[in-house]
């Protein structure tokens, strides 16, 4: 792939999300730290900016763009497996597991490693005694918070 052609940032309801595009793919959607809004700079940016704002107006409309985020195999069928949780629910990494005949920790170092979160929705995978990880942080801070926050955002009008 070549290098990154474009991209996006805006301060959504709960943080600042940049997304990063190339070949006409998107390749990243990550929280990063505060900041000004950037505007898109590729067709494809502008695109997945619209849907990641009107997301969060309704978080059951999911996302209708070309996703080509760096990747195993394994981690493909991961994503597969999140996209099918629907809005408004949770999967346990054990339960998920097990529905690809894999480990826990498998599940969710492949959920760790998500470069376009929120568009795969690994914040719907939790522990079976709590929230469990997010974005490569485990039982608190602020992206465990932000995990809660997409969470109580989805459950809330699902």
């Amino acid at each position: 792939m070549s290098a990154v052609r474009g991209g996006a940032a805006w301060t959504s309801p709960c943080g600042r999300v940049a997304i990063e595009v190339a070949d006409d793919y998107v390749v990243s959607l990550d929280w990063t730290q505060p900041g000004p809004a950037r505007a898109p700079d590729h067709a494809l940016a502008a695109e997945a900016l619209r849907q990641v704002m009107a997301w969060f107006d309704d978080p059951g409309r999911g996302f209708d763009l070309p996703l080509a985020p760096a990747s195993t195999r394994f981690r493909a069928r991961v994503r597969t497996a999140l996209q099918a949780i629907e809005p408004g629910t949770t999967r346990t990494y054990g339960a998920l597991a097990r529905e690809l005949g894999t480990a826990a920790r498998a599940v969710g170092g492949a959920c760790r490693s998500n470069p376009i979160s929120l568009i795969v929705p690994c914040h719907r995978v939790v522990a079976q005694g709590g929230i469990g990880g997010y974005a490569g942080t485990w039982g608190s801070g602020a992206q465990i918070d932000r995990k809660s926050q997409l969470l109580v955002l989805e459950r809330d009008r699902y």
